[in-house]
């Protein structure tokens, strides 16, 4: 989750304005950039930085109430589980 925050804050989530798509167009407020499949556009602009940003908060907190559970908690393996493929991701032996 740092790096999809740290991520965020460089394109600009710290307050830019909200990500939009139009058709085949994503506006990133600096700039509109066209070309994508109108929803390739859409998903793009749904992981707006701020959007990110607010997720990454929220899953923290999650993860704060969660911190003198048994592990493995469901609800925590199941907030775990986007990330099986990043190379942090501790292996199942």
């Amino acid at each position: 989750m740092d790096e999809e925050a740290e991520l965020a804050r460089r394109c600009g989530g710290d307050g830019c304005g909200v990500w939009s798509a139009q058709g085949h167009t994503v506006d990133f407020c600096q700039v509109d950039i066209s070309g994508f499949h109108p929803a390739i556009a859409l998903h793009v602009a749904l992981h707006d930085p701020a959007r990110v940003l607010r997720e990454v908060k929220a899953k923290r907190r999650i993860l704060a109430r969660h911190a003198r559970d048994p592990w493995p908690c469901h609800d925590l393996r199941d907030l775990a589980s986007p990330y099986t493929d990043h190379p942090d991701f501790p292996a199942r032996t």
